[in-house]
């Protein structure tokens, strides 16, 4: 099979490049879906990775023990038929599937989510030097895995923690084979094994992965025969590939280009609000961005609605903190910092730095990072405009992410970044708090310490009542917003566009990209 569909694709390669005017169904072979993504994937290790682009491919490879529901943030049975949770909120016990194979053939058991979770969490477990593991935070408050019997596995919590389902059903709790791990170690990214409704296939750097139909899953068989996900990573070319033929399916469309799409019957847009925000991370160890001042002059010299309406073109709202309009059961009134250069030049006199250097990370592309090199020009030029001395350096990606990932301190002042989140408590946990500093391990590159924060958000994420946590989080929004460890830009709503012969087709709140039910026709 392997053969006949590289033959397929090489075919369709061919026809795509020489941008022939032919429909776009006719460029790319029959009941294999063509993904134009925007980056090469760092890794098909779900416990290794962090970016959405990499988690739209895992999704259809591996399994949690639960899942999203189909449309909304609600948790629902995958691996796991069922669960109980104990009256304090810190003993779960899953009753798991029976019959499952991993794509490698080895059995899903109780000791295959026992060996998950332990290589990500316990630093003597044979295979923690795989990693590193960098959202295993989202598991910090799991004291043990232990096996009841061979399909009913129990979580033990050091507390109430309210996000831990939702975690579970987020890409850093897919469940891989322990067996692959174990064969192929530090290279296991490159030979993933799930127990989803696709197989890994190939994955040619720079090129494409290939994963295809799984013919042993559980569940009901993938309609594709396989999926291919392209790096496309400059946006006018992922446009030209879609409007040639040469892609089925493309994700984060330029603002520019929506219109097009929508008034061509060939294709289809699919839009969706979710949990999204982006945001400049400010360093506030040193630097100009060290003192408050200059931070809310950057947020008051910036104007958001022009980037949210002219730059993006509708699809984004101004952001106010870093808990995203989506979550609204949190009840935050904070409005987002208004567009006031007097203000903001008023400020950097007061902290007596009219004309702050700045070093600006920019990428050139990412999960969520809606047009970054033109937002990026037009930040830089509304801080210029109240006296900040702005110089930008571009990145790939993945060098991008490991620029900004390791801090901000001795490199720059200021980054670009966004985030896609399934619960209010990810991004300031993992962003914000004083104990997720770079070198522990998190990802607060700009170094931000608020001792009420980091005391709130502990609150809230111990906390079994709803409305309590939406109280919380209300009070995080209002601290953060004042602090200003970041330039707050945007919540975006995203998007994809299709062939007209794509089928089944549709985005989701949590970002993830689930092809179970596509078809091609």
């Amino acid at each position: 099979m392997k053969r006949l569909f590289r033959s397929a694709f090489a075919a369709a390669a061919l026809s795509a490049a020489m941008i022939s005017a032919q429909p776009a169904s006719a460029q790319t072979p029959p009941d294999v879906l063509v993904v134009g993504q925007i980056a090469e994937p760092k890794s098909l290790d779900p416990h290794t990775v962090t970016a959405t682009n990499d988690f739209r491919i895992l999704v259809n490879v591996y399994e949690g023990l639960v899942r999203f529901k189909d449309g909304t943030l609600e948790i629902e049975p995958a691996l796991a038929e069922s669960w109980d949770i104990s009256e304090d909120g810190k003993t779960y016990t899953f009753k798991l599937r029976q019959g499952v194979k991993f794509h490698d053939g080895s059995d899903f058991t109780a000791e295959a989510v026992k060996f998950n979770f332990d290589r990500m969490l316990k630093e003597d477990h044979p295979f923690y030097n795989t990693g590193p593991f960098p959202l295993s935070f989202n598991f910090a408050s799991v004291e043990s895995v232990n096996v009841i019997d061979g399909q009913t596995v129990e979580f033990k919590l050091s507390e109430a923690f309210a996000p831990f389902l939702s975690n579970l059903a987020y890409p850093t709790g897919l469940i891989v084979s322990p067996a692959a791990v174990e064969q192929h170690g530090a290279d296991y990214g490159r030979n993933p094994s799930g127990t989803g409704p696709f197989k890994f296939a190939e994955w040619l750097s720079n090129q494409r992965v290939v994963v295809e139909r799984n013919p042993d899953y559980w569940g009901e068989a993938a309609a594709l025969e396989a999926v291919v996900f392209r790096p496309v990573t400059d946006a006018n070319t992922r446009v030209a590939e879609m409007l040639s033929g040469g892609i089925d399916v493309m994700v984060e469309v330029p603002p520019d280009n929506l219109t097009t799409f929508q008034q061509d019957a060939a294709f289809s847009v699919a839009e969706q609000a979710g949990p999204h925000v982006w945001f400049g991370i400010l360093n506030t160890k040193s630097g100009p961005f060290a003192d408050k001042r200059v931070r809310q002059a950057a947020n008051y010299a910036v104007n958001k609605e022009t980037l949210v309406n002219d730059v993006l073109q509708g699809t984004a709202t101004v952001a106010a903190g870093p808990i995203p309009p989506a979550f609204n059961w949190v009840e935050s009134s904070v409005e987002p910092y208004a567009y006031d250069p007097e203000k903001a030049k008023a400020l950097l006199a007061e902290a007596g730095v009219e004309t702050p250097e700045l070093t600006f990370y920019v990428t050139e592309g990412g999960s969520g990072m809606l047009d970054p090199v033109t937002m990026g020009a037009a930040i830089q030029a509304d801080l210029q405009a109240v006296g900040f001395n702005v110089k930008i350096e571009t990145y790939e990606w993945n060098t991008f992410l490991g620029r900004v990932n390791q801090g901000l301190d001795g490199q720059a002042d200021m980054a670009e970044m966004a985030w896609m989140t399934n619960d209010p408590d990810t991004v300031p946990y993992l962003t914000l708090r004083s104990d997720a500093m770079p070198d522990k391990g998190g990802f607060n590159s700009g170094y931000y310490s608020n001792p009420e924060v980091d005391d709130l958000l502990e609150k809230a994420r111990t906390s079994t009542d709803q409305a309590e946590r939406g109280r919380l989080y209300a009070q995080v929004q209002e601290i953060v917003h004042d602090d200003a460890p970041w330039l707050f830009v945007a919540n975006w709503k995203q998007n994809a566009v299709t062939t007209a012969n794509v089928q089944g087709f549709k985005l989701q709140p949590s970002f993830l990209l689930n092809l179970h039910g596509v078809t091609k026709q």
